[in-house]
C-alpha cells in the first residue's frame, strides 16, 4: 500500500483506482477508505478515484494527539502531493464533508469541483443531532443498532443484511475514536464558507437525523456558486442505499467540469 507523509511526519495510507480526472472520496468520522467500497465502481469507471485512511484508521499512523478537520485537510493535500496532482475533484461525506470544506477554503487552487454530502458547517451555526440521540449512540448496548438505523432504512436493510461499511473502523484504538469525535465536534467553518470559490453540489438525504437535512440549506445559503439536491427517503448513508439516485447526480455535476 502506498503512503503519503503529512507535514508532521505521520504516514497516511491511500488507495487509487480507475482512470481519468482525479476524484478524491472522503469518508466519515472513525471510518477508513472502505466506506466507499460499495459505490466506488460508480466513480472509477470515469475518474481516477483516490481514497485515504484518516490518521487513526486503516493502515495510516495512529498518533495519540489532537486531530482536527483542518488538519485532516492537510493530510489530503499530502496525498495529492504524493501523487503529483496539482488539483482534483473532492467529494466528502459526513465528517469527510467537513474536511472537504477546509480543502476548498485553504487550498482553492488544488480543488476543481466540490461535493458535500450529509454534512454541516459545525455546531455553532448548523443543526446538530439531538441529545437523546447522542446518549443512545454512546450506549454500549444500543449504540450499534441505533447507528445502523440512522444510516439505512429498515426496508433496505431487510434485503441487504450487510455487513455495512459505514459503521466505523473496528480496529481503531479507543483513543483514536475519541480524537475523531472531538475533531468533528469542534469543526467550525461558518465564517469562511463564503470564501469557497469551487462549484459546489450539496447532497443530503431527506430523512437524515444523524446530520439533520436542514444543514443542506444552511450550507447552500453560505457557499457561493452552490446548488442542492435532497434525496427523498434517504438517511445518512444516502450515497450507498440510494446510489442509483445519488451516483448519477454526483457524476452529472462532475462532468460539467470536464475539459
Amino acid at each position: 500500500m502506498p503512503y503519503a507523509t503529512a507535514l508532521d511526519g505521520v504516514r497516511i495510507g491511500y488507495q487509487v483506482s480507475g482512470a481519468g480526472q482525479p476524484l478524491v472520496l472522503l469518508a466519515g468520522q472513525s471510518n477508513n477508505h472502505t466506506w466507499w467500497d460499495p459505490v466506488r465502481a460508480d466513480y472509477e469507471a470515469a475518474y481516477r478515484t483516490i481514497t485515504l485512511d484518516w490518521r487513526g484508521t486503516g493502515i495510516s499512523d495512529k498518533p495519540d494527539e489532537v486531530y482536527s478537520t483542518p488538519g485532516f485537510a492537510e493530510d489530503v493535500i499530502a496525498v495529492l502531493d504524493a501523487l503529483g496532482l496539482p488539483s482534483a475533484h473532492v467529494y466528502g461525506t459526513s465528517m469527510g464533508g467537513r474536511v472537504a470544506q477546509w480543502i476548498a477554503i485553504n487550498h482553492a487552487d488544488r480543488l476543481d469541483r466540490l461535493i458535500l454530502g450529509c454534512t454541516s458547517p459545525g455546531p455553532a451555526h448548523g443543526f446538530e443531532r439531538s441529545q437523546e440521540l447522542r446518549r443512545a449512540l454512546a450506549d454500549p448496548v444500543r449504540g450499534g443498532r441505533v447507528l445502523v438505523d440512522l444510516m439505512y432504512t429498515p426496508q433496505w436493510r431487510a434485503t441487504n443484511p450487510g455487513p455495512y461499511p459505514v459503521l466505523g473502523d473496528r480496529d481503531m484504538p479507543p483513543y483514536a475514536k475519541a480524537r475523531h469525535l472531538v475533531a468533528s465536534n469542534k469543526h467550525e467553518s461558518w465564517d469562511r464558507l463564503p470564501d469557497i470559490t469551487a462549484p459546489t453540489l450539496i447532497l443530503h438525504g431527506s430523512e437524515d437525523v444523524f446530520s439533520p437535512v436542514a444543514n443542506a440549506q444552511v450550507l447552500a445559503d453560505r457557499i457561493p456558486n452552490s446548488r442542492t439536491e435532497i434525496i427523498r427517503g434517504a438517511r445518512h448513508a444516502y450515497f450507498h442505499e440510494y446510489h442509483p439516485v445519488a451516483g448519477p447526480l454526483a457524476l452529472s455535476f462532475l462532468a460539467e467540469g470536464q475539459p
